[in-house]
């Protein structure tokens, strides 16, 4: 990893940062073949492709009873660990329950209210790590929200990892399915013999399950294109590179395909950064990923001119991660507004919000903080518009909604409200 200056950038190398897609692309063909077999199959390409991608010859695919076993099975000390990290995130998506609301406007009464889905599939990552948080991430929100049938997805493996189930099942979920990848989406979106077909798909995971999201959007609702992790330190030189290190190569262990940045208007810090990257990675076991991490293109360590070069950069990545580590990181917050999470100051590692302070890890990545915001209670509720008028309240808007009515060609509209005064 070196520092590279963000004037010297070229086309290129702006367009790798800034409209990273994290290799989706090069994988729709093959996704697209792969749930097109679920939805035509069901479990005999379920089986075939645990066999092929896993490597494991699924019995039941249901292990919602394994999940409950493994619940009682861990040790008390992992087990507390779920248990204060659930209680944290309930707590944190309880206070974005909206409330529902009726209220005078003149002599016009509206409102809204708000109603949960009925079903949902949570996608939940396995193979080369366990992530028991992501379950609780995606499950959680769902419960609170009101979802009446959570349904989770999660890798096979000749022996499932016990924290991801016990987290599974203390987060509330109603069945578990040993699956993975590309299918599991499919699975979920049309359902099999065995798996229920849901309303909508959350959870982040690697490219074969972004590309399989975007194949079944349509078809089935989705929360967004979450793909590989992503992590952008906007710092100064009162900032700690050990610090600022450390949170890079957390996040480049995730994936080959992780992106982690760090900005900064100070060379002495840019230095610095890189020769702790250097010195941390060789203490690190998943060293292999976290150097195809490093490596990628729209990793790096980058020298601004000023802070506010810095800070324009921050902004137009829109980091699913955005951790600010300056002396005055509220002013810096205020200047962006593009970021799926932000972590301020030294002592809020992004670890803490992957695990346990509350706030949801499931993330837009790849610019998509631009658009749209991380997974919450409201992404698993539906709104609807409430209203009443009586005979006086209609008489005031009459000539306001025929004019506009017929001006549109739609007189029915107009003769629907002329004859409740004939």
């Amino acid at each position: 990893m070196d520092v590279r200056d963000i004037d010297a950038l070229g086309p290129g190398d702006r367009q790798s940062l800034f409209e990273r897609d994290a290799g989706v692309e090069a994988v729709r063909e093959d996704v697209r073949d792969i749930v097109g077999r679920v939805r035509d199959e069901g479990d005999v390409a379920i089986r075939e492709f645990c066999r092929e991608f896993d490597g494991v010859e699924v019995g039941n695919l249901d292990v919602t009873d394994a999940a409950e076993r493994a619940h009682e099975e861990v040790d008390d000390d992992l087990l507390d660990a779920i248990r204060t990290a659930a209680d944290n995130v309930r707590e944190f998506h309880e206070r974005q329950l909206p409330e529902d609301w009726r209220d005078d406007f003149g002599d016009r009464e509206l409102g809204r209210r708000f109603r949960p889905l009925s079903s949902v599939g949570v996608y939940v990552p396995g193979g080369a790590a366990a992530y028991p948080s992501s379950a609780l991430m995606g499950i959680i929100p769902a419960k609170v929200a009101g979802v009446d049938h959570v349904v989770v997805t999660t890798p096979p493996a000749e022996e499932l990892n016990p924290a991801t189930l016990a987290a599974i099942h203390e987060a509330g979920a109603d069945a578990v399915y040993s699956i993975g990848g590309a299918q599991a989406v499919g699975a979920m979106a049309y359902g099999t013999e065995t798996v229920t077909p849901v309303e909508k798909i959350v959870g982040p995971g690697n490219r074969w399950v972004t590309a399989a999201k975007a194949e079944v959007r349509g078809d089935v609702e989705i929360d967004f294109l979450a793909g590989p992790s992503e992590v952008l330190v906007l710092a100064d030189e009162t900032a700690d590179p050990a610090f600022v290190a450390a949170d890079l190569l957390a996040q480049a262990e995730h994936d080959d395909h992780a992106s982690v940045v760090a900005v900064t208007a100070d060379a002495d810090l840019a230095d610095a950064i890189v020769d702790e990257v250097d010195a941390q990675l060789v203490e690190r076991e998943r060293q292999e990923t976290i150097a195809a991490a490093l490596a990628n293109d729209a990793s790096g360590v980058f020298l601004a001119r000023s802070m506010s070069e810095a800070v324009l950069f921050a902004e137009e990545y829109a980091a699913e991660h955005l951790s600010i580590q300056a002396e005055d990181d509220e002013a810096l917050l205020d200047r962006i507004d593009s970021a799926g999470s932000v972590f301020l100051g030294p002592y809020t590692p992004v670890a803490a919000g992957d695990y346990a302070s509350g706030t949801n890890h499931v993330l837009p990545t790849g610019g998509g903080a631009k658009r749209f915001g991380g997974l919450s209670v409201e992404t698993f509720l539906r709104s609807t518009t409430v209203q009443r008028l009586d005979r006086d309240a209609l008489d005031g808007l009459a000539d306001t909604i025929t004019t506009l009515a017929d001006a549109e060609g739609l007189t029915g509209h107009a003769e629907s409200v002329r004859r409740r005064f004939d």
